[in-house]
């Protein structure tokens, strides 16, 4: 009898630990901060799955990290992508949250509703970035210990794929070293910002070959984009984002204000946009358009019924531009020896995908910088194989050898998940597929 009472102890204890919180919206939550540093405050949003499970921890835990530097993986990537309800508030049909538990951080210390109490909490470098993930990742798992055994991969977009490479490599270390108790399995880069001038250097030419620029328009962001590339070769960084944001202001005006995330979107043209040459005078907003602007719709949700139901004292959002700024050196430095050592040096699974109608962070550019990775330079003479969907239609295509994939992905941008869930679904699958091997 004394046994039986201790094993339903048991049992009751593990049901109690594995039941979340009501938070917003649908499905069981948990949500908290770390105090990644003196005065630097890291807010997460876990949602667990609503898969038919005997328990949350069958099904792997996804981490989902936003570009920027400082959008909102809480926001944006919640609520315009991939988690259960769209801004709004209508039940979105293919949420991550109904195979996965999904786990959102407001990341660099700022974004979101992540905050900095002085300046020294703002991150300056992505070294820096990596390691208050790791220190965030150590909270969790000390609010959920459960979580340890649960298979994991990090998922990003845009600058998240920058930030989030070098936390996979941190954290991949930490976990051989058994400085974290864990089960990172792998990592998806989103349209990531992982060379920034083998990005720069491909608008043009992607431009013109669809169409949406002639010769002299080609020619003339061309030159704007060599001198981005003459300012990275000599290192003078922030010379180099000004010219970036040169370069991405003369496409504007001779696209007619082209959406940089996806060229299809119909928009209507924008006469009063700042001229190329007054982006050299400012530095303000200096490359808003690298990050996914949150609508006042979404904002006021965040900090309207969303705060509410968190029960939260922070202002969703109101250290972003800190964030940014404090970044500016380190925006246009390159991450690639990061990705090979991620290839050379771990088991993790490490996957990139590319939406064919982004200009941002293009396909082109995505492809040079693969390419010219020291690791299995074969790589790029295999063959390509189709990308299907469950229902058997053309997502895109793929190429995979051992632990290493890039997807194409057709009909999206930048937000792939948000532009073709069906296939954003086979990637995840894929890259699941080993979880509990």
């Amino acid at each position: 009898m004394e046994r039986l009472l201790t094993c339903i102890f048991t049992v009751l204890c593990f049901i109690s630990a594995s039941i979340g919180k009501t938070g917003f919206g649908p499905g069981e939550q948990e949500w908290g901060y770390v105090q990644v540093r003196p005065y630097a405050n890291m807010f997460w949003w876990l949602y667990y799955t609503t898969a038919d499970v005997k328990s949350y921890y069958d099904k792997p835990l996804i981490i989902w990290l936003q570009g920027g530097p400082g959008g909102s993986s809480t926001a944006y990537g919640n609520f315009e992508e991939l988690g259960p309800l769209d801004t709004d508030l209508n039940p979105r049909n293919y949420t991550w949250v109904k195979d996965y538990n999904i786990l959102f951080i407001d990341n660099p210390v700022g974004a979101g509703f992540s905050y900095g109490q002085n300046k020294s909490a703002f991150a300056t470098t992505n070294a820096q970035i990596a390691s208050d993930l790791l220190e965030c990742i150590r909270g969790f798992y000390k609010q959920l210990p459960q979580f340890k055994p649960v298979p994991t991969y990090i998922t990003t977009e845009s600058y998240g794929g920058k930030m989030g490479a070098e936390f996979a490599l941190v954290w991949d270390r930490a976990q051989k070293a058994g400085a974290i108790e864990s089960n990172l399995k792998g990592i998806a880069l989103g349209d990531p910002w992982i060379s920034p001038i083998d990005s720069v250097m491909t608008w043009a030419p992607y431009l013109l070959n669809i169409g949406m620029v002639d010769t002299a328009d080609f020619n003339e962001i061309d030159a704007a984009a060599n001198s981005t590339k003459d300012k990275i070769e000599k290192g003078q960084w922030t010379e180099a984002l000004v010219d970036c944001s040169y370069t991405q202001a003369i496409i504007l005006e001779k696209t007619c204000n082209v959406d940089v995330y996806n060229i299809l979107t119909k928009k209507k043209c924008n006469s009063s946009l700042v001229s190329p040459q007054n982006v050299l005078l400012f530095d303000e907003d200096m490359y808003r358009n690298f990050v996914q602007i949150e609508t006042q719709t979404l904002e006021s949700l965040m900090n309207g019924p969303v705060k509410k139901a968190l029960g939260l004292n922070v202002t969703h959002g109101n250290q972003s531009e800190i964030v940014r700024k404090s970044l500016m050196e380190d925006f246009m430095k390159p991450v690639t020896n990061i990705v090979e050592e991620l290839l050379n040096e771990t088991n993790l699974n490490v996957y990139i995908y590319n939406g064919q109608l982004d200009l941002i962070v293009d396909t082109p550019g995505t492809l040079l910088w693969v390419e010219k990775l020291e690791w299995a330079q074969w790589w790029k003479w295999l063959p390509r194989e189709p990308l299907l969907s469950e229902d058997g239609f053309l997502e895109g295509f793929l190429k995979i050898w051992d632990k290493f994939c890039m997807y194409w992905v057709n009909r999206a941008g930048h937000m792939v998940p948000r532009d073709n869930p069906a296939a954003m679904k086979v990637i995840l699958q894929n890259l699941t597929s080993n979880a509990y091997n």
